[in-house]
């Protein structure tokens, strides 16, 4: 990938955070109103039903859920663009959704409706990517240093065991389970109750801090970590401190939503061509991005063959997949 190094803001840099903010705020306030019946502003005024419900306990909950979802994927997919120098990488290329995705497609199977009152498959699926986290860094590590060479690869070894088991899982589970982890494994975004959408924010609030503090030097690890180290970085502190800080991202989303592909891949892109490659406005107006693509995509799929809906993660594949064909033939022309 080509890399250029910035040493300093573009004058234009706040004002791209602050476009991207206002559609942020503005996706959050527009979309819970689109869906396949109408709202009523002066019954949802009056706090009359079921429009007052409506809009409160399913819509607000499930457009909050899209916009911090598609955040955390569009950063994590930035920031491991930066750690492994591929513009193609994404926040499942290092292994963590394939665990969170096996964890989920085991509880789904075993027949597991809650744990400790939370939702089975949510606890599975984190566990499962812990447990994926703790393997790939403990594959990768060696004499106390890590690369993110080593992280690739041992990530795309755990991509391909955990699909293996969930091919082997669905071949014996029976109809109506199958079908249940066809539809997980699409993904898409739900209402959830406030209580756990609030954990995920905090959670999510609390990655991506980590991660954009360390915006500079993702400037420098996206040119080489070598060159990093020549200039101060703390690579193997850093590589670990990221790859964590992106697992927890993807993790808690997947556990939440499925795993939904290209959010990260696409928005990152997107941006970078269009602003730069500085990481210190690349990531916050990812972050922005990511959750006002993926929330408009769930409600597109709120409407478009209403009453059915189609889940935000296929509407996304039909939009991502002819993008990532035009991002591989432009690569090609080079």
């Amino acid at each position: 990938m080509g890399v250029v190094l910035v040493t300093g803001r573009s004058s234009h840099a706040g004002r791209w955070v602050a476009v991207f903010a206002v559609a942020f705020g503005a996706a959050a306030l527009l979309l819970p109103f689109i869906g396949p019946f109408g709202l009523d502003l002066e019954r949802v005024r009056a706090r009359q039903e079921p429009d007052w419900s409506i809009l409160v306990q399913l819509r607000v909950s499930r457009t909050l859920l899209g916009l911090f979802a598609g955040g955390a994927l569009s950063l994590a997919g930035s920031l491991f663009q930066a750690m492994l120098r591929d513009a193609l990488a994404t926040p499942y290329t290092l292994g963590i959704s394939a665990g969170a995705s096996l964890g989920a497609v085991v509880a789904i199977w075993l027949g597991w409706q809650q744990i400790a009152g939370i939702p089975a498959i949510w606890v599975a699926a984190l566990a499962g990517a812990a447990i994926v986290l703790a393997l790939v860094v403990g594959a990768a590590l060696q004499q106390r240093r890590v690369s993110s060479f080593s992280l690739l690869l041992s990530g795309l070894a755990a991509n391909s065991v955990c699909s293996a088991l969930i091919i082997v899982i669905y071949g014996l589970v029976s109809a109506t389970k199958s079908f249940s982890i066809s539809r997980w494994l699409i993904g898409s975004v739900d209402s959830v109750d406030y209580a756990a959408l609030g954990g995920f924010v905090a959670l999510v609030a609390l990655a991506a801090a980590v991660v954009m503090r360390q915006a500079k030097s993702w400037n420098l690890m996206a040119v080489d970590p070598s060159w990093a180290a020549t200039r101060g970085a703390r690579v193997t502190r850093l590589t670990l401190s990221g790859y964590g800080a992106g697992s927890l991202l993807t993790a808690a989303t997947v556990a939440l939503t499925g795993p939904i592909g290209f959010v990260g891949l696409v928005v990152p892109h997107l941006i970078r061509t269009r602003i730069g490659a500085d990481h210190r406005v690349l990531m916050p107006c990812a972050f922005l991005g990511g959750g006002v693509l993926l929330a408009s995509c769930d409600a597109i799929g709120r409407v478009v063959i209403a009453p059915s809906e189609i889940p935000a993660g296929a509407v996304m594949a039909i939009l991502g997949g002819p993008y990532l064909v035009w991002v591989l033939r432009q690569r090609s022309a080079l």
